[in-house]
């Protein structure tokens, strides 16, 4: 972390601490309490529904950032694992009747396990090939969705409200605060864990796996350890998608498209960074709301001697093509640029 001249830390616990100076104390506390009290100057359920789908976006994509952009393992299929989480939660909270917090923990733990079984083939393969792997993952957990019984295969399972101690998290704003309060606790964990022996094992394999093999670093243990991470925190993503966004679930929720748009968030944000998955979410998300919500609206009102439905198609067009555009022209991400940005201006309180 950059600091201001004549600033240093004496003793390894300030070197290694993410806030160090009064400033950033400042600054980050400012940022917490706008977080905290949007509810209270966001009135609007719609917007307050789309800052839970950013919050729960944010710790899935945080949790593939781990698994791409920290260890390199490309990963196709993390709709798959949300999926899974999902499912497990639902299952486990309606048939089973178990509290939403033994279904939270149950969902990151199953998709993290079966995220292991699939990250097995990572050892003999790996860049493309291991992609195609996971996309075989991502289909063959919609087929068991899809035909397994317990999961009410392709008619909708009912997801009963996220609760905690007998307090039932019904509206938006309640939701917003569990979500973002276990969003908060992940980007921090995924922090401190790129700073850890860890993640640093990650990085050496991401960077150079024979080399990392030479120096120690055990292959097999360190990559399903970022499969099981990557997926678990994926598994905790479906588990709230369920409880507090859908209500009821479908397994065309979890698509490939989702898949592969989850990897265009946290390379639109950075790989490899803390900040890049938030940075990321954020752009795509709200990308897509202001193009349903404002842009499609005025083309329908404008363009009306035009096809029934043209506007609509137009939606997704203008997505992808911002979306290529911008990974033409800021290849390495937001965060970068940001970096770029502090660099040019000497924003030494913003570095993180």
């Amino acid at each position: 972390m950059d600091l201001p001249c004549g600033t240093r830390g004496y003793s390894y616990a300030e070197d290694m601490a993410i806030i160090r100076t009064k400033t950033q104390w400042a600054l980050f506390l400012t940022l917490l309490a706008l977080l905290l009290t949007m509810p209270l100057y966001v009135r609007s359920d719609y917007w307050l529904g789309v800052a839970n789908l950013i919050g729960i976006t944010l710790i899935a994509a945080t949790g593939l950032n781990i698994l791409t952009g920290y260890c390199g393992q490309l990963s196709i299929g993390h709709a798959g694992f949300i999926a899974v989480g999902a499912y497990t939660s639902a299952v486990l909270t309606n048939r089973l009747e178990l509290p939403f917090v033994v279904g939270l923990l149950a969902a990151g733990f199953t998709a993290g396990l079966i995220g292991l079984v699939f990250g097995i083939p990572s050892m003999r393969v790996k860049g493309f090939y291991l992609a195609i792997a996971t996309i075989a993952a991502q289909f063959i957990i919609i087929w068991v969705i899809n035909h397994w019984g317990i999961t009410h295969g392709t008619s909708s399972l009912i997801v009963p409200y996220a609760s905690i101690g007998g307090f039932v998290f019904r509206s938006e704003a309640s939701q917003f605060y569990l979500i973002i309060g276990i969003a908060i606790l992940c980007t921090f964990f995924a922090k401190n864990l790129a700073r850890a022996r860890v993640g640093r094992a990650f990085i050496a394999i991401r960077d150079n796996d024979l080399a990392a093999q030479v120096m120690g670093i055990n292959l097999f243990k360190y990559k399903l350890l970022a499969f099981f991470i990557g997926c678990f925190l994926a598994g905790i993503a479906g588990s709230l998608l369920a409880h507090c966004f859908y209500g009821s679930l479908l397994a065309e929720y979890f698509s490939l498209k989702e898949s592969i748009l989850y990897i265009g968030m946290i390379i639109i944000g950075g790989l490899g960074t803390t900040l890049g998955p938030i940075l990321g979410v954020l752009f795509v998300r709200l990308l897509h709301q202001i193009l349903t919500v404002e842009v499609v609206p005025f083309l329908e009102g404008a363009l009306t001697a035009l096809p029934a439905g043209f506007a609509t198609g137009i939606s997704p067009m203008l997505f992808g093509l911002i979306i290529i555009l911008f990974l033409v022209l800021e290849p390495r991400g937001l965060a970068h640029r940001w970096n770029l940005f502090k660099s040019a201006y000497r924003l030494w309180p913003f570095s993180y």
